[in-house]
């Protein structure tokens, strides 16, 4: 709560004032990594309005410090701190309960998310390393493309130090489930709030496996509208590409979704019961090593993962066709930091 102010006294000095203080169960420091790019910046304005979030840790290579001032301005408790350069990255993580990762360069008309491999690899694998360093329990939240490989990536950095617990690290898929809520309510005319479909498999293309025949709401659709809306959702990063018209990707939207899963966390965190959402993650779900399927979360991360459900035929097909490429993703990303 906050404390009276204390009067001055007769010498016109005051006395000491007692800061606000939040309650030991919501005292969690989170921190964003790449927190000045077009996903950041938002991310971290509906980060800083989260009462879970008692610190803000802002870190990228540029503009940090602005940001931090920009959002400390605004009347909610989270202290915000910004970070700037290679040099200050682990000051930035240390003690962090949450990382979440938006860092890297934002898809191009034109671009696969397998184009931005390169670059994205590299800062992925340099941020795995220093949250190694500097706070190797905490939960990580990766939204950096192509995630089919840079969540390998980050688990391979974690394994050769010693210190992996893949209920630990996530691949942000949030946004395909959002995008699946918001497409069906549309078409249904529905609430998209009251809307809920799991989505499955990865993040990229046919690797995104909507599971319309377990959307609550039940609905249901003819073969070919199942096929268009399927689709639709596969393709929606590169509906936001061609409609910005070569001024970026989605980032307002992925920032959105990449705030969602980390509140979700957060609730975990705190213990708070029935917490589930998709991530892609370490898994025996299915014949490839990592894969998104609904996750219960709690203190620990990765409380129970709940698996595919009954899938329909036409989602059977979806599983068969996107395996494939789901596997030689992740296989480049655990490739990538052990040639």
């Amino acid at each position: 709560m906050l404390n009276r102010i204390v009067k001055p006294s007769i010498s016109g000095v005051p006395k000491a004032v007692k800061c606000f203080s939040t309650t030991p169960q919501n005292n969690f420091k989170v921190a964003v990594a790449g927190a000045s790019g077009g996903i950041g910046q938002p991310l971290s304005l509906l980060l800083k309005q989260n009462p879970l979030v008692t610190e803000l840790s802002l870190y990228d290579v540029v503009h940090t410090p602005g940001v931090a001032a920009d959002l400390s301005h605004i009347e909610t408790p989270a202290k915000v701190k910004g970070y700037v350069g290679a040099e200050s990255i682990c000051d930035a993580f240390k003690g962090c309960d949450v990382v979440v990762i938006p860092a890297g360069v934002p898809r191009k008309p034109g671009m696969t998310r397998d184009d931005l491999f390169n670059t994205n690899a590299s800062i992925v694998r340099d941020i795995a390393k220093a949250c190694v360093e500097a706070c190797p329990k905490a939960m990580l939240a990766i939204i950096s493309n192509p995630v089919n490989s840079t969540v390998p990536i980050a688990s391979e950095i974690f394994k050769k130090a010693g210190k992996y617990d893949p209920k630990r690290i996530f691949g942000v898929t949030t946004l395909d489930v959002v995008r699946a809520n918001t497409f069906i309510a549309e078409a249904k005319c529905l609430d998209p709030l009251t809307v809920k479909v799991p989505v499955i498999g990865g993040h990229a293309g046919v690797t995104i496996m909507p599971l319309i025949s377990q959307a609550s709401p039940k609905v249901s659709f003819s073969e070919s509208e199942l096929k268009a809306l399927t689709v639709r959702i596969q393709d929606a990063g590169t509906e936001v590409v061609k409609a910005k018209a070569g001024a970026g990707s989605a980032t307002l939207s992925m920032a959105y979704a990449g705030a969602r899963f980390a509140i979700a966390l957060l609730r975990g965190l705190k213990g708070e019961a029935n917490v589930i959402e998709c991530a892609f993650v370490k898994s025996d779900v299915t014949e490839a090593p990592y894969f998104a399927t609904p996750l219960l979360l709690g203190k620990g991360g990765i409380e129970k993962n709940l698996g595919l459900g009954t899938l329909s035929a036409f989602e059977q097909q979806l599983l068969k066709a996107g395996i494939p490429e789901l596997i030689a993703s992740i296989k480049k990303g655990e490739q990538f930091v052990n040639k």
